[in-house]
C-alpha cells in the first residue's frame, strides 16, 4: 500500500495571498528539491502515512469527523479546504491523493515552486517561483491561479507575463515591507501579500 512522507497536518488560517484569513487544513509533505536562502520552514522530519490515514487526520484536524453531506456538497461549520504544501509537494503529490480528497468533499489547494509537473484535478494552484535566487529552478508548469513572488529588491517584471489569474508580491522580511509596498503602488498588476499568520502569531 502506497504511503506518503507527511511532515505535519494542522488546522489554521491561510496567511498569504488570495485566501488570506480563510480557515484551511494544511497537509505539509516532507522534502524539497530546492534550498532557498530565506526558507523558514522545517519540513525534514516525517512519518509514513496511507491515504486513509491522511484523510482521517485531515477530517479530525478540521473538525469534520469524517462527516460530509454529498447531497448539498457542503458541511456547515466544517472546513472543506485543504492546502497541500511542503517543502515541495509535487515530489509526492499524485492523482490518487487529489481524487481521495475530492471524494471526501475537499477543495484542493497546492503551494508549489513549479519546477515539477503537478497531478490533474487540483482546484487552486499557488506558484511561488524561486528561479530568481536558485539556478535551475525555472518553473515547468505553465499556469497558476495565483503567482506569489517573494520580493527581495529584484525586478519582478518578467513574471508579469506568466499565465496566472492573480499576482502577489510578498516582502522577504519586515525590513523590506515599505519597499515592497512602493513597488506594488508603482506596478498595480501586483497586489501585496503579507504573512499575516506571523503578524498574528498563529501557526
Amino acid at each position: 500500500m502506497k504511503t506518503y512522507r507527511v511532515n505535519e497536518i494542522f488546522y489554521s488560517l491561510q496567511g498569504e495571498g488570495r485566501w488570506s484569513g480563510t480557515p484551511m487544513v494544511f497537509l505539509r509533505l516532507a522534502g524539497c528539491n530546492l534550498k532557498c536562502p530565506f526558507c523558514d520552514t522545517d519540513f525534514s522530519s516525517f512519518r509514513e502515512m496511507t491515504i486513509d490515514g491522511i484523510i482521517a487526520e485531515i477530517d479530525a484536524a478540521g473538525g469534520n469527523g469524517g462527516k460530509y453531506d454529498s447531497c448539498c456538497g457542503r458541511s456547515r461549520g466544517r472546513c472543506r479546504k485543504v492546502v497541500v504544501t511542503g517543502g515541495e509537494p509535487s515530489l509526492q503529490m499524485d492523482e490518487g491523493l487529489v481524487e481521495a480528497l475530492h471524494e471526501h468533499g475537499y477543495y484542493v489547494h497546492v503551494e508549489t515552486n513549479g519546477t515539477r509537473a503537478l497531478p490533474q484535478g487540483i482546484d487552486w494552484i499557488t506558484l511561488s517561483p524561486k528561479s530568481d535566487w536558485i539556478e535551475g529552478a525555472e518553473p515547468v508548469i505553465e499556469y497558476a491561479d495565483e503567482l506569489k513572488l517573494v520580493y527581495t529588491g529584484q525586478d519582478p517584471e518578467r513574471w508579469e507575463h506568466f499565465n496566472a489569474r492573480l499576482f502577489y508580491l510578498q516582502p522577504c522580511s519586515c525590513a523590506n515591507t515599505a519597499e515592497t509596498v512602493q513597488y506594488v503602488l508603482s506596478h498595480p498588476i501586483w497586489s501585496l501579500s503579507l504573512q499575516t499568520h506571523k503578524y498574528l502569531d498563529i501557526k
